[in-house]
């Protein structure tokens, strides 16, 4: 039997065709990727699981990789250059500046309020050791004793084993604050008692109730409530409601100003976030001459403020280090970084401005003079909004 060897190749098995995309849905033409290549509508749309939005927009937000290393340390040290960058067009390098000012805002806010509640529990603790009813005294006797069992009980704190050389000056600072109680009661004694001998109406007590008078009488959400004619009883209600809120807390305050100081701080970041592009406006206005883009002036303000809160955020990280430290060499050095960061801060805003605007040393303080003079109005609204919004609060 003749029969031929033939040696051929095996056969590769044929790839599996790609499955071909559906057609745009808002065009008809054919896909062949992401977008479409006719009227550029994305393949994906907000129609699909949840999670995936999600995954999608955390990936937006907060996508800042390796770049981030690279943007940091140009951003505060070398004012005004991630600005200049983008504008030539070096933006690839860099964290875009709308992410490296959310990612630090949100960083810096969490850093913030970490700082700020170690810090308020560690004030609550002294003020529960020091507090022995120094202001309700109702004799200079009565001051002399609860300041006497206020100083031993702080005495007694320093015995605590392993007190940190920052408890050791919370609790110098806590003996300064029960001296000073202590002097203002007497004095409000001596004031109430000169009073009644000269048959005088004796001033209020300052640890009272905080009264607000309506109209020339206390108001009270009851008898002599506040009754705006124009609006419905449920918003009558609410606002008396808050009102009752506001007094509270002002007597809270008045009491543990720190405690004010802290709040103030906590909504910090959280206000510049809101001002940020009403400072862009702000440079726009005052750099109107420059003739440059409303859009310009907002990457100057995101990288400005990216810069605040990155300066906010070592602020946040030196106090925490404050308070888990005990060596006093090291207390030193951190109380001078903390010198160092607030000094820096306007130093650098300044050159920024001068480097991106182009200005001469004439001309660059006049004006950082009006922008900075502005924006601090500005900061003073919103804060004062978020304090009487904080106000009302529980």
């Amino acid at each position: 039997m003749n029969s031929e060897a033939t040696d051929q190749p095996a056969a590769v098995p044929a790839a599996p065709a790609a499955t071909p995309l559906p057609p745009c849905a808002n065009c008809g033409a054919a896909m062949s990727g992401p977008y479409c290549h006719a009227c550029g509508q994305p393949e994906k749309g907000m129609v699909r699981p949840l999670a995936n939005v999600m995954s999608d927009v955390a990936d937006t937000i907060f996508n800042v990789d390796s770049r981030i290393f690279r943007s940091i340390l140009p951003l505060y040290f070398r004012p005004g250059l991630l600005t200049q960058e983008y504008f030539i067009g070096r933006r690839t390098r860099y964290v875009t500046p709308f992410r490296l000012f959310f990612f630090l805002c949100v960083v810096s806010i969490i850093a913030i309020q970490f700082a700020l509640n170690l810090d308020s529990a560690k004030f609550d603790l002294l003020r529960s050791i020091g507090n022995s009813s120094i202001e309700t005294s109702a004799t200079e006797a009565d001051v002399d004793q609860n300041l006497q069992k206020a100083l031993d009980a702080l005495d007694g704190a320093r015995k605590v084993p392993g007190l940190s050389a920052s408890d050791a000056t919370e609790l110098d600072r806590a003996v300064v604050e029960v001296r000073k109680q202590a002097d203002k009661r007497r004095a409000w004694l001596k004031k109430k008692a000169d009073a009644l001998a000269r048959g005088d109406t004796p001033p209020p007590d300052p640890n009272e109730e905080l009264e607000l008078d309506i109209g020339g009488q206390p108001w009270d959400p009851k008898s002599h409530p506040i009754a705006v004619s124009w609006l419905p009883a449920f918003a009558n209600a609410k606002l008396n409601e808050l009102t009752g809120r506001a007094r509270d807390n002002l007597l809270t305050a008045r009491k543990d100003p720190r405690r004010l100081i802290a709040s103030v701080f906590s909504v910090l970041p959280q206000t510049l976030f809101v001002l940020m592009p009403l400072f862009a406006v702000l440079l726009k206005i005052v750099f109107l001459f420059k003739r440059r883009l409303y859009m310009e002036h907002l990457i100057v303000a995101l990288h400005s403020h990216a810069f605040i809160f990155l300066s906010l955020l070592l602020l946040a990280l030196i106090s925490l280090l404050e308070g888990a430290t005990g060596n006093a060499a090291l207390l030193s050095t951190l109380s001078l970084a903390n010198a160092a960061v607030w000094i820096w801060l306007p130093i650098y805003l300044f050159l920024m401005q001068k480097r991106v605007y182009r200005q001469g040393w004439l001309m660059a303080p006049l004006t950082y003079g009006v922008i900075g003079l502005s924006y601090f109005v500005l900061l003073g609204f919103g804060l004062a909004g978020a304090f009487i919004v904080g106000l009302t609060l529980d």
